[in-house]
């Protein structure tokens, strides 16, 4: 790298104490699905079925992370990160989502944890990434109440396993791509399709945070604990009237229904989508999605351009009052998503002005963006991933300069892995994983952003 390019010239200064990491998912990298007693997930039962990932592969091996989780801490120790979020596995700790404790899943997460912190690496822990054991799904899911329950039960038994070494608790990631890809459109496990039905999944997931957050606090009081969404900027495809209208139905359908009652203590006006209460609410439970969190986790990846449905189209037929359109104009990654860094910045002084005084702290807990990486005599130029991280690392730090108050960046994602319905197409990793010997090999981007972390330090 260049001398005069490296990012301890070049990148401004972060505030004192800002956490540098990098992110994964269990499920994503651990591979080992039957192993220690681990029961299936809903993600199991999805990719056995024929034409549900587009490369027809699962996440039996994946990187392997369950047997060379050392590797991995390797890995972040080189890189020199602050802490590193990752997530527990549910099937691993409960098979069937109820009952007691499987040890072995849970000693396995305590050696990671003890690893971790011999590395001088805090653990920030996701107690769910999307990896519903399959016998709860079967009972109805997160269509079901009882799943929030369900999921409170569990997070007690990692907290009171591991609680003692972890202090940061992410209670859900992303529980609109739950709801709206899962049980909304089929694009993700469970693959349900049930459009607007699926609402009751929305509060049954965030009913669950608010009764993680208030078990995780009477397990251990000095437990810093936040919840993950997924943001998008909205913005109109255009000044219409219409186009307004459906960039604001937009905005509240995959923003504000999972923002709003965790931050605000109520859900947004839904009348445009025909609900004058939400699908399930009950007396008391927004008190609990509502009760105060320690950090709110912003995940961002791209903004979104938003128009009033054409006629005919699959949303105008789903009685949905608007419709994603193509954003001209920028350059795409390797999932054709517009790389618009200012994005981040708009959209977390957003949050700051609609929020104010309720929005706590901020983390960044995933960012990234897949490339179709190569090893070329050894090494991949992954350029194009570095000007991404750049200019969103840069966005972050222009929304500290206008007052939102950020503390950390987790680069997503350490390694390249399992990308969900996408199998293993798409390759977001600091690290290229070799499909076939299970080799590492750091990437440009590693060094980059090793560099970085060690320039905000000098």
């Amino acid at each position: 790298m260049d001398e005069t390019t490296t990012p301890r010239q070049r990148m401004p200064r972060f505030p004192h104490g800002f956490a540098w990491g990098a992110a994964t998912a269990a499920f994503q990298i651990e591979g080992s699905t039957t192993v220690d007693g681990r029961g299936p997930s809903i993600w199991d039962t999805f990719t056995a079925q024929p034409g549900r990932v587009v490369d027809g592969s699962d996440a039996t091996t994946s990187a392997d992370s369950y047997r060379r989780w050392r590797d991995d801490i390797a890995l972040l120790r080189d890189l020199g990160v602050d802490d590193y979020r990752f997530s527990i596995a549910w099937p691993r700790i409960q098979p069937g989502g109820t009952g007691p404790a499987n040890g072995a899943g849970l000693d396995h997460y305590s050696r990671f944890v003890d690893a971790l912190g011999e590395a001088g690496i805090e653990p920030l822990v996701t107690l769910y990434h999307w990896d519903l054991p399959q016998a709860l799904e079967d009972e109805g899911g997160w269509l079901a109440r009882d799943t929030a329950q369900r999921f409170a039960d569990y997070a007690t038994l990692v907290v009171d396993g591991l609680g003692d070494r972890v202090t940061r608790w992410i209670t859900l990631n992303e529980p609109a791509m739950t709801s709206l890809q899962g049980y909304a459109l089929g694009e993700l496990a469970p693959g349900r399709t049930l459009m607007l039905d699926a609402l009751p999944t929305v509060h049954h997931q965030l009913l669950g945070h608010g009764l993680a957050l208030a078990a995780i606090r009477a397990a251990r009081p000095d437990a810093v604990v936040g919840i993950t969404n997924n943001h998008t900027l909205v913005e109109p495809a255009s000044a219409e009237a219409s186009d307004l209208v459906a960039a604001g139905a937009f905005d509240a359908i995959y923003n504000r229904i999972f923002a709003e009652p965790v931050l605000l203590g109520r859900y947004p006006d839904l009348s445009a989508l025909g609900l004058e209460r939400f699908p399930g609410l009950e007396d008391g439970d927004l008190e609990l999605i509502g009760a105060p969190i320690d950090f709110y986790g912003v995940n961002f990846y791209n903004p979104t351009r938003v128009a009033a449905p054409s006629p005919g189209s699959p949303f105008a037929q789903a009685g949905l009052p608007f419709e994603p359109v193509e954003y001209q104009g920028a350059p795409v990654t390797g999932f054709g998503w517009p790389v618009v860094p200012e994005a981040l910045t708009r959209l977390l002084v957003g949050l700051r002005e609609s929020y104010g005084d309720a929005l706590p702290p901020v983390v960044i807990t995933e960012n990234g963006a897949s490339y179709p990486d190569e090893v070329v005599d050894g090494r991949v130029a992954d350029a194009s991933r570095i000007a991404y991280l750049d200019g969103h690392v840069r966005a972050v730090h222009a929304a500290i300069e206008a007052g939102v108050d950020v503390r950390g960046y987790e680069v997503w994602s350490l390694i390249d892995n399992f990308e969900w319905a996408d199998g293993y197409t798409q390759r977001f990793g600091l690290v290229h994983l070799d499909l076939e010997t299970g080799e590492r090999t750091r990437k440009d981007s590693f060094a980059w952003y090793r560099e970085l972390i060690a320039g905000q330090r000098g």
